[in-house]
């Protein structure tokens, strides 16, 4: 007979959250305790495993001189210490859980303090760990005080009985793999260390312990209800509402609301016998009512975006300023919620949130997505043996976080699947605060939510859900409750690279359905650290970049703004989308504005216009000539007026292309803005130009000399037709027919996506390495010379027969045109089709009338003005941490290059064209992984000039180009007049 003996799992690998903690408690930024600071300059020792040392360290006197140091907070793996790995959904170890790899990469840290001469008598202390990734082992002086896990949550143990007056030693074992790993699969680097603050705190005899804001508001009566319970208990005074109430006693007074648009707080102070603290109180009421979510008895729409905590030299140790950064621009920018993916973010970022004025999602630090490739066997979210580190991490959250205004929801987690854990944490935390919402995402049934939540639904489903008739759920009971709630996205619009694309349309729904109520752009900012050259260049660099035997490339840079937080054309974009305003011509007018007439329409849900100035300019060919303020009434939220603009000015020559632009600004700064900062716009045309196509150049004939035909200005290769020379200036790259573009993230698509992947099929059928053909060139008794070609790729069957005519004229302008005809049967749109030429290097300047100042798509393109713009070539390019398909800007009537002297070359196009200039081919272009991979060129400026572009989708994550925008194969018919500048 035999038996066996099960060995304990060490901490690190137990399921449980682990032991000596206290109870979670709110997080107090201003109090009238004692705080020490124990950031800072830490000694460190790396381990490769969780067992290569003993605790020997923790003891005082020992002797750390030999360690290395490392700053607290921080992530060891980025001051030298082994490496970054990023994957989204894999786990980068073997799926056996609770059980982690022996290569477990375990960091000692040591910090010895002394205690302020002012530190205070009596009472107790407490040590606080804001944020430790992934597990850790305190001792203090020598004396164990227990472990955790839980990454991005606050975590306290008592210490007063072993702080001594000076020489305290702080010690804390680090692991980097632990049982909660398999909880924190959340689609970023992983990242070990303490990256969030260490503080000792102490605690007076009756400080408080706990304590909890209730702050409702009444939308019928205009009164604020407030209650603050507290243990101990104590007293509440807010002397602007002149309340002076004990903890637990509720007054009911007449306040002004807090909303993301007007973020009211009111200072309050809740003092005990021991401690006292101050409060800032936002009145606000959320609910699901009639099927859609209310604040203050008033629908909201979310304008937001995913946010994961990220700094590309810290990592996820971002301090204060940055935080604000990221919330300044979102303001600026019309965002207003934020969905704090995938964890609680620091506590100050939600102090930040209440104060500037921002939705919140707080997402619980819980994802399991690996285990979704394994069919969700042994999914932690389905199994008892876990639910306490759930429970734990969703208590954890919701008592830091309850009393902030800006907290609307409360979310389980993030692609967990479904499981009875979840469930769990749904029940606590309805029961702890059923003021706020309940969110998750991956239960489409929502047997567990308040708010129907969906990724990347595409526009069409969206459609189907805002009418409440999407396809019904299995059970009839949950569908009937599913029908019933609300819906919004909680990731849409894949913002990687290049892109989003179709946010305009996606904005469309939400504004035409009740039920629609938004949604969070995944996601905000790309998560690529810096790195220098050895030109001293400096770029950013994503997975794989660290030689991670696992990773997901540059999935990870997937944001509106880019790593060092410029924002992207992607960024821009939105604002113009979301923008809380809406100015559009009255339809009466027909051609939209042409009559003088704007309609202007309060976007807001809470805010009237009061808070911005209305002005108009006049522009005629991009040129201003005339400007004046337009007086917009106070609109409330959703009511709209149509106002008469002034007579247009004088001074526009006759045909002359015209053009209003609005502008909505802010009339005086706001904690986000100065003064005149642009919240919302919009161009009305006043008079189009002349009608019918712009006069092609005519009247010279060419004339053969030797090997080259002169046509006017230009001169041509007799052999092939192709242009070598423009009034004397060399054509580097003869202009001809282009269909291929770098492809974007969006172009290549995902992997796991069911629909077409236009990048993969354009490269299967070789649009990357198409062939040109002469066939004929003729010269005409009508003075043309016309040049007959097939453009195709090697291996298939399918081509492009282009024709190039070339006329001239005595003034000196060359002019092409150009007709396509498809051969065979094209399974796949096109990339782009227009014209690739290059010109000397030294044209480094661009100016140009059309849509500016940056690049635009078919379905990127809202926020493209019509105006006179100019720009060197090298900041024509958007830096896109993967180089890719970039810069092109959108109906362009006519651009010029010019060198310093003034020389150089103007195009105009018939119709207005994509402009893109570059010092580098598409083929380089393609070929780069980095920005340093792209070299200048020192002799040519490469130009398209594209009668179309495919659109840009978000099929990196989300869905693909809509079908008007798609560039499909069909003939087309354009042409571009060159003329030198001297």
């Amino acid at each position: 007979m035999s038996s066996t003996q099960h060995t304990p799992l060490p901490y690190y690998e137990d399921r449980s959250p682990g032991a000596g903690t206290l109870p979670p408690r709110p997080w107090t930024p201003s109090s009238d305790a004692a705080r020490l600071s124990l950031n800072g300059t830490w000694s460190f020792r790396l381990s490769p495993t969780a067992t290569a040392e003993d605790d020997a360290f923790a003891r005082p006197g020992y002797d750390a001189r030999g360690w290395d140091e490392i700053p607290v907070p921080g992530h060891w793996v980025l001051h030298g210490h082994g490496a970054p790995i990023y994957t989204n959904v894999r786990y980068p170890f073997p799926v056996d859980p609770p059980h982690v790899p022996a290569e477990n990469p375990t960091g000692d840290h040591l910090r010895v303090f002394d205690l302020p001469g002012d530190w205070p008598d009596g009472g107790d202390a407490v040590l606080r760990f804001e944020g430790v990734e992934s597990c850790a082992r305190v001792w203090l002086n020598g004396e164990e005080l227990g472990t955790f896990k839980g990454s991005r949550l606050p975590h306290e143990f008592p210490v007063g009985g072993l702080l001594e007056p000076s020489g305290n030693v702080l010690a804390v074992r680090v692991h980097q793999w632990s049982s909660g790993s398999y909880l924190e699969d959340q689609d970023q680097w992983w990242l070990p260390g303490i990256f969030r603050e260490v503080t000792l705190e102490h605690r007076p005899e009756g400080s408080l312990a706990d304590y909890f804001v209730h702050a409702s508001y009444d939308h019928t009566t205009g009164e604020g209800t407030l209650r603050i319970d507290s243990d101990p208990g104590g007293r509440i005074t807010v002397p602007e509402l002149g309340l002076d109430l004990a903890t637990g006693e509720s007054a009911t007074v007449p306040v002004e609301p807090w909303t993301a648009e007007t973020p009211r707080l009111y200072e309050a102070w809740l003092t005990t016998v021991g401690e006292s603290v101050s409060l800032r109180v936002g009145f606000r009421t959320v609910v699901v009512e009639d099927g859609l979510l209310k604040v203050n008895g008033r629908r909201v729409l979310f304008r937001g975006v995913n946010r994961h905590e990220f700094h590309p030299e810290n990592g996820r140790a971002v301090d204060l300023a940055t935080m604000r950064r990221d919330l300044v621009l979102m303001k600026r920018y019309n965002i207003n919620a934020v969905r704090t993916s995938h964890y609680p973010p620091h506590p100050a970022f939600l102090g930040l949130c209440d104060e500037l004025g921002l939705w919140v999602i707080d997402e619980c630090d819980l994802e399991t997505h690996g285990f979704g490739v394994l069919d969700w066997r042994n999914n932690p979210v389905d199994d008892d043996r876990w639910t306490p580190a759930l429970l734990d991490r969703a208590e954890r959250m919701v008592e830091r976080d309850k009393n902030h205004p800006a907290v609307v929801m409360w979310s389980l987690g993030n692609e967990c699947g479904t499981g009875r854990g979840l469930s769990a944490m749904a029940d606590w935390i309805r029961e702890r605060d059923p003021s706020r919402l309940i969110h998750y995402e991956g239960d489409h049934s929502c047997a567990d939510t308040d708010v129907y939540s969906r990724m990347y639904a595409p526009h069409e489903e969206v459609d189907l859900i805002g009418r409440r008739t999407e396809p019904p759920w299995s059970d009839p009971e949950l569908d009937a409750k599913r029908r019933a709630l609300p819906f919004i996205q909680c990731e849409y619009a894949h913002a990687m690279g290049n892109g989003p694309g179709g946010l305009s349309e996606y904005q469309r729904l939400f504004e035409a359905h009740e039920r629609c109520q938004g949604g969070f752009v995944w996601e905000w900012i790309d998560h690529g650290f810096t790195r220098r050259a050895p030109d001293g260049r400096f770029y950013h660099v994503y997975g794989g970049d660290f030689g991670e035997e696992l990773h997901d490339g540059n999935f990870v840079c997937d944001g509106l703004v880019f790593p060092d937080r410029t924002p992207s054309p992607g960024l821009i974009e939105y604002k113009k989308v979301i923008e809380p305003v809406r100015i559009e011509g009255a339809e009466a007018d027909g051609a939209g504005g042409a009559d003088g007439t704007v309609r202007i329409t309060n976007g807001h849900d809470f805010a009237d216009l009061s808070h911005l100035a209305f002005t108009w300019t006049y522009e005629a060919e991009g040129e201003a000539i005339g400007s004046g303020e337009l007086a917009v009434p106070p609109l409330p939220p959703g009511e709209s007026v149509e106002l008469k603009l002034p007579a247009p000015p004088p001074g526009a020559e006759a045909g002359a292309e015209t053009w209003w632009t609005v502008e909505a600004r802010l009339a005086a700064a706001t904690a986000w803005a100065e003064a005149g900062h642009t919240v919302a716009w919009a161009q009305l045309p006043a008079a189009a130009p002349g009608t019918g196509a712009r006069a092609l150049a005519s009247g010279e004939a060419p004339r053969c000399e030797g090997d080259r035909i002169v046509l006017g200005p230009g001169v041509f290769d007799t052999a092939t037709g192709a242009l070598t020379s423009l009034g004397g200036l060399p054509v580097t790259e003869p202009p001809r027919l282009d269909i291929w573009r770098a492809p974007t993230d969006n172009d290549n698509g995902a992997s796991w996506q069911p629909d077409e992947r236009w990048g993969v099929i354009w490269r299967r059928l070789g649009l990357h390495r198409v062939r040109h053909r002469t066939d004929a060139v003729e010269t005409t008794p009508d003075g043309a010379l016309t040049v007959r070609t097939r453009v195709a790729p090697a291996a298939v069957d399918i081509g492009l027969e282009t024709v190039y005519r070339w006329t001239a004229d005595t003034a000196g302008r060359l002019s092409l045109a150009v007709s396509v005809t498809p051969l065979g049967e094209w399974p796949c749109p096109l990339p782009r089709l227009g014209l690739r030429l290059g010109v000397p290097a030294a044209l480094g300047d661009a100016e140009w009338f059309g849509g500016g100042p940056g690049e635009a798509y078919p379905d990127t393109r809202t926020a493209a003005r019509v105006g006179r713009w100019a720009l060197p070539v090298d900041e024509l390019q958007t830096p896109y941490v993967r180089p890719q398909e970039n810069g092109a800007r959108i109906d362009v009537r006519w651009a010029r290059l010019t060198a310093p002297d003034g020389s150089g070359v103007r195009i105009e196009g018939d119709p207005a064209f994509w402009f893109t200039a570059r010092r580098w081919t598409t083929e380089q272009l393609d070929a780069a992984e980095h920005t340093p991979d792209l070299d200048p060129s020192n002799d040519t400026v490469w130009l398209n000039l594209d009668h179309g572009q495919h659109g840009i989708g978000s099929q990196s994550c989300g869905p693909g180009v809509l079908t008007e925008h798609r560039l499909n194969a069909t003939s087309a018919e354009f042409s571009f007049t060159f003329s030198r500048l001297t």
